[in-house]
């Protein structure tokens, strides 16, 4: 069916109503956050789907102007420089375009008070709803407090005890994989360079992989140091305290994530010690890069992408007014040439 344009070559409403055989009016419905469950769902993805061919855009400042929304939703990470964050920002975006609704993104370099500033700029700037993938244990009371003047996801960053909605990661089981790797190597002695404390997908990984190691009778070496930063940095400076602690040298290395396994990478290097002939490494996340380097880092692969989109389905139900249910979603172990049998 031929659709017809406006002279300046734009789609109205009207143009995707005629093109998908519905009235104007479901065609409203179908691309409103608030109403869209009042569409058929074979129904409601025709419409999207017309409109997506078609290049049809709703009048967002008309559809403010109506509703008392700005068509815009907060998302906050920790670093933008942090390669994890990429795939999250673009299967959330994939997920909210749907809706007519743009993110506007910022960055807290991991510090509580330019979190609280940039919750103050988002609620000033009556943005929609927040993304959070950036929180901290010390954070929850001022992000309840703001999830009670928006709807707010938690994403990434499990954070305990809280009544927001959140989208995880099983991280315990992502602990597990790890050290159940090392044990069917032939590992014996392990050891842990942990991420802070206070970021909860932390302390869970080193729980899974301590509970692993307990049942399976391997010797965990237990360093007093944690990283305070998830950072090339701190996976570096605690791999110097490994090696400088005067203990028996464990033959697998576990970093909470690839850029503290990348840290402890160079300085074992610097060391003389040869991975993965003299010890295996394996990292958390599955950045792009890790496949790359020297040796290619086995690592723990964290569902970024699934993870982005989930966040946006959470978005949307609460925009419609809906409860959803937590999202829990799993991880998977990628071996590389980072890890041998022993």
């Amino acid at each position: 069916m031929a659709t017809r344009r406006r002279p300046n070559g734009s789609v109205t409403l009207f143009d995707v109503a005629l093109e998908a055989g519905v009235h104007p009016s479901t065609v409203s419905r179908a691309l409103d956050p608030r109403q869209r469950n009042r569409v058929k769902e074979p129904t409601r993805l025709r419409i999207v789907d017309t409109a997506h061919r078609l290049g049809y855009r709703p009048h967002l400042v008309a559809r403010g102007l109506q509703s008392g929304r700005t068509a815009t939703v907060g998302v906050i990470v920790a670093d933008l420089g942090n390669s994890f964050i990429t795939p999250i920002i673009h299967g959330l975006t994939n997920s909210i375009e749907t809706l007519g609704l743009v993110p506007m993104i910022a960055e807290t370099e991991d510090d509580h008070d330019r979190l609280a500033v940039i919750l103050e700029h988002m609620v000033s700037r009556r943005v929609d709803a927040l993304v959070v993938a950036a929180a901290r244990s010390g954070d929850r009371e001022i992000l309840e407090s703001v999830g009670r003047l928006l709807p707010t996801v938690i994403a990434a960053r499990p954070l305990a005890g809280t009544t927001l909605s959140q989208v995880t990661h099983d991280d315990v089981l992502g602990g597990r994989l790890a050290a159940e790797h090392f044990h069917r190597l032939g590992h014996r002695l392990v050891v842990q360079l942990r991420g802070p404390d206070d970021v909860g997908n932390f302390p869970l990984r080193g729980t899974g992989f301590s509970d692993y190691c307990r049942r399976a009778k391997v010797d965990e070496l237990e360093l007093p140091q944690r990283g305070r930063a998830p950072s090339e940095e701190e996976g570096a400076r605690l791999a110097d305290f490994l090696l400088s602690a005067g203990r028996p040298l464990p033959t697998g290395v576990f970093a909470h994530n690839d850029l503290m396994a990348v840290g402890a990478l160079s300085v074992f290097r610097d060391a003389g010690i040869n991975v993965p002939g003299t010890l295996s490494l394996a990292g958390y996340n599955d950045l792009p890069m890790v496949g790359l380097i020297d040796p290619p880092l086995t690592t723990v692969r964290y569902p970024s992408m699934e993870l982005g989109r989930a966040a946006g389905e959470m978005l949307s139900q609460l925009l419609s007014g809906g409860s959803p249910a937590d999202r829990f979603l799993k991880p998977t172990l990628v071996v590389r040439a980072s890890t041998r049998a022993l």
